[in-house]
C-alpha cells in the first residue's frame, strides 16, 4: 500500500498538473470503484480542481463549489498520468479522469477490487475519512510521545494505526523501528524516555529522507515506481539479506497479510522473534538466536 512518501508525491504530482484546471471528463471502468451516489459523479465535471492534498494514506481533490474526491488506492491501486493522445492498460484501469493537460488512471493490479472513490459535498464530509492519525513530521516530540502511550500496543502495531500515526504502514514502520533500533514487538507503553526521543528521531528522519528522496527520484516527472518493496531500504522486504548496519542476515514475522522484517543484532539484543506458524511448525528446532544459526 502506498504510504506517506509516495502519496505526498502523488499529491504534488498531480497538484502541479491539474491545479486551476477543470475536469472534462470522468469514465468508470469498473463501477464497483464509487462507493458513493450522492453527491453523483457528474457533479464534478466541468468544476476546476483547487487542491489536491493527502489525507493519511488517502488522495483528496478539493473543487470549487465545496466538492471533493477522495481515491483511496489500498494495497494494489496506483495512479497513472497519460499524456494527451497516450492509452492507459485496459485490463487494470479503474477510472479515467481527463482534463486539459491529460489524464489520470486509477488501476488496480489483482482480481481483488479494493480502491474507492467517494464524491463528497461539503468540508464536514471529509471527518469520516480521517481517522485521526497524528502527522509525525511536525509533530512535537511531546505530542508523539503522548499518542504512542496513549494505548497499550506493540511499537509496530502503534505506528501502522492511523487511528495513532497518519500515513505509516508495513514499510516505512519497519524502517523506521530498525534506524531507532527498537524491537517491533516492544511495547508502547513500556519503552524508555531515551527509547521514546529514539522512536521520535527516527519516525521524523524517515519519513521525511524518503519522500526528499523519492522527490529528487522523480524529478518533477510523475511517479512511476511506487511500491512498498525498494531496494535501498534498510529491512523492509529484505529477509535473509545482509543488515546495512551489523551484516547480520534480516529476520521477518509473517502475520495475515502483514510481515515485520527486523534485524535481530540492532533491534532484539540478538533474539529471533517468534514467528508463530514458522516457530510453532519447527517448535524444538525454531532457532531462537543468530547464535544458534
Amino acid at each position: 500500500m502506498p504510504e506517506l512518501p509516495d502519496v505526498e508525491l502523488y499529491c504534488e504530482a498531480l497538484a502541479a498538473r491539474v491545479v486551476g484546471s477543470p475536469l472534462l471528463k470522468i469514465v468508470l471502468k469498473s463501477p464497483f470503484v464509487l462507493r458513493t451516489a450522492v453527491p453523483p459523479l457528474d457533479a464534478l465535471q466541468g468544476r476546476r480542481v483547487k487542491a489536491v492534498t493527502r489525507l493519511g494514506k488517502r488522495v483528496v481533490f478539493e473543487f470549487d463549489g465545496d466538492y471533493f474526491l477522495v481515491l483511496h488506492l489500498m494495497i494494489a491501486g496506483r495512479l497513472q498520468w497519460i499524456p494527451e493522445g497516450g492509452k492507459a492498460p485496459s485490463k487494470i484501469t479503474l477510472a479515467h479522469l481527463a482534463f486539459e493537460s491529460g489524464t489520470l488512471a486509477l488501476t488496480e493490479a489483482g482480481t481483488r477490487r479494493r480502491a474507492s472513490l467517494h464524491v463528497l459535498h461539503g468540508r464536514d464530509a471529509l471527518a469520516p475519512f480521517d481517522a485521526g492519525g497524528l502527522e509525525v513530521v511536525p509533530a512535537t516530540r511531546d505530542a508523539f510521545a503522548a499518542r504512542m502511550r496513549s494505548e497499550s500496543h506493540t511499537l509496530k502495531y502503534a505506528l501502522t494505526d492511523p487511528r495513532l500515526f497518519s500515513g505509516i504502514g508495513n514499510a516505512y514502520s519497519d524502517e523506521i523501528l530498525h534506524r531507532a533500533k527498537l524491537s517491533p514487538l516492544a511495547l508502547s507503553q513500556k519503552i524508555s524516555e531515551e527509547e521514546m526521543t529514539r522512536l521520535y528521531a527516527a519516525a521524523r528522519e524517515v519519513l521525511a529522507e524518503w519522500t526528499a528522496r523519492l522527490r529528487e527520484q522523480a524529478a518533477g516527472a510523475f511517479p512511476a515506481k511506487v511500491t512498498a518493496f525498494r531496494p535501498d531500504m534498510a529491512v523492509h522486504g529484505r529477509f535473509g539479506q545482509p543488515c546495512p548496519v551489523c551484516g547480520a542476515p534480516v529476520q521477518r514475522i509473517v502475520y495475515a497479510e502483514n510481515e515485520a522484517n527486523y534485524c535481530a543484532r540492532c533491534q532484539t539484543h540478538g533474539v529471533v522473534l517468534a514467528d508463530r506458524a514458522l516457530s510453532r511448525l519447527l517448535h524444538k528446532s525454531f532457532r531462537r538466536t543468530l547464535e544458534e544459526g
